[in-house]
């Protein structure tokens, strides 16, 4: 199996996660944000990306520097789980429909850090986090993973289901990327011959 783990501790935060890229989307999640808990365990179910991680933040002073790092170190575990990138599938994209909304992810696990964020909420906080916090979220995953990432919210309402949404998305597309291709199982999926990592 391929697999990541990362210990990161500054004096904000104190992390470890593992991740399992083949797994059944198994996870214990565990953040001290309860409704952050519920989008990684989001990603989990839903890319079958097993996930652990216990993070134990500053949160007496706000919430930013908990779901930046958790961001941060789950892109990293990914990224070194990838190790070379050899024989991925690479690309991948979703749509996740919620009731109302729907929202879609593409990705390319370039080695090329980048989001296009195109989604919004119309309330300050859904439960005790702050909604400004999700797509920095998504930033800062895609820096540490190392990937290109577009999400777009193209209609919805509800925040909860907007963000759950482009979580799913998110995860959906993630599956579909790190996937190994078959037909090329031996091959780095870039004429370069490298997508950075490992």
């Amino acid at each position: 199996m391929r697999n990541g783990s990362i210990h990161r501790k500054t004096k904000e935060t104190a992390i470890r996660v593992a991740v399992a890229l083949d797994g059944t989307g198994s996870y214990q999640v565990a953040t001290g944000i309860g409704f952050l808990d519920h989008m990684i365990e989001q990603l989990s179910r839903h890319s079958l990306i097993d996930i652990t991680l216990e993070v134990q933040g500053d949160l007496h002073v706000d919430q930013h520097h908990t779901v930046e790092d958790s961001a941060i170190a789950i892109g990293e575990a990914v990224s070194q789980a990838l190790g070379d990138r050899r024989g991925i599938t690479r690309y991948g994209h979703a749509y996740a429909p919620m009731d109302e909304t729907l929202t879609r992810a593409a990705i390319d696990i370039s080695g090329r850090p980048f989001l296009v964020w195109k989604s919004g909420f119309s309330q300050p906080r859904l439960g005790e986090m702050d909604t400004e916090l999700f797509e920095h979220w998504f930033h800062s995953f895609a820096s540490a993973a190392g990937i290109t990432l577009h999400v777009e919210t193209l209609y919805g309402q509800n925040n909860h289901h907007i963000a759950e949404s482009a979580f799913k998305a998110l995860a959906r597309a993630l599956r579909q990327a790190v996937e190994i291709d078959p037909r090329k199982a031996d091959a780095i999926p870039s004429t370069k011959g490298t997508l950075g990592g490992g």
